[in-house]
């Protein structure tokens, strides 16, 4: 005869079996800000320094109908701008905005939420180094959630994105062309085209490990690249060991 605490026992494992993804750092549950911020031109966050604002989670957007679609926008348009080694952390961007937060060198990027992204969340312009965006979200991307544009690494850690057209793109088309490199981890995706897409002539690679998806059509899509200006064409999808970087096992579908 089971006792009553064994029978708990039993009931709670099989729980914790049935969901093991469950405790995630990823969260689908974004801040409500406790006030907004109209900025007439973006903050600026200078090499090295950190901005986190008083009242945390504080909104932040360029004011009403700033959004103009899928027009592509400059530095001029973004809420924020991120000098080498900057951070931000602990803040809303709201969706009066046409880019949110340009990178000009590498940067980190800490508990930021895009509630309703316009033409990108994040643009990734360092010519090398290592970006980090944590423990942030993203929703309503039309097209993409961060443009990997310079060069170097982007490393994607306990991401929430919804409704999307791809999580991270290295720049197909880009005047200056590198070798860019992205990993995407622990990131919890719903409703979307593409969590990657590479450039494989350019030699980019896209490591994804311990990621859950719902309705998203692709995982890794594979391009050629060009620096005319030209569409770049896909060339495949799914992962091949060498550019598109991770196994079926890594990838839970919910």
């Amino acid at each position: 005869m089971f006792s009553k605490q064994l029978f708990a026992a039993v009931v709670l494992s099989t729980v914790v079996l049935a969901n093991p993804l469950e405790p995630r750092a990823a969260t689908n549950v974004f801040p409500t800000p406790p006030t907004t911020v109209h900025l007439s031109s973006p903050m600026r966050i200078a090499a090295g320094q950190t901005f986190t604002p008083s009242q945390p989670y504080t909104r932040y957007d360029r004011g009403s109908g700033a959004c103009g679609g899928q027009n592509e926008g400059g530095d001029a348009d973004a809420v924020f701008l991120l000098e080498e080694g900057a951070t931000i952390s602990r803040v809303v961007i709201g969706k009066d905005q046409s880019e949110g937060i340009h990178c000009l060198g590498s940067c980190t990027i800490d508990h930021v939420f895009f509630e309703d992204v316009c033409e990108d969340a994040i643009t990734i312009k360092q010519s090398s180094g290592t970006s980090h965006i944590n423990y942030g979200g993203a929703k309503h991307a039309e097209d993409k959630v961060v443009q990997h544009n310079g060069g170097g690494t982007v490393i994607i850690n306990s991401f929430y994105v919804e409704d999307f057209g791809k999580l991270y793109r290295s720049c197909g088309n880009c005047k200056t062309q590198y070798k860019r490199t992205a990993q995407i981890n622990d990131v919890w995706a719903v409703s979307g085209k593409s969590l990657a897409g590479i450039n494989t002539n350019y030699g980019d690679t896209a490591t994804i490990r311990t990621t859950q998806v719902h309705s998203v059509s692709s995982i890794c899509d594979r391009y050629t690249g060009n620096n005319s200006g030209a569409e770049p064409p896909k060339t495949g999808s799914g992962p091949d060991g060498t550019y598109c970087k991770y196994s079926t096992s890594d990838i839970t579908t919910i």
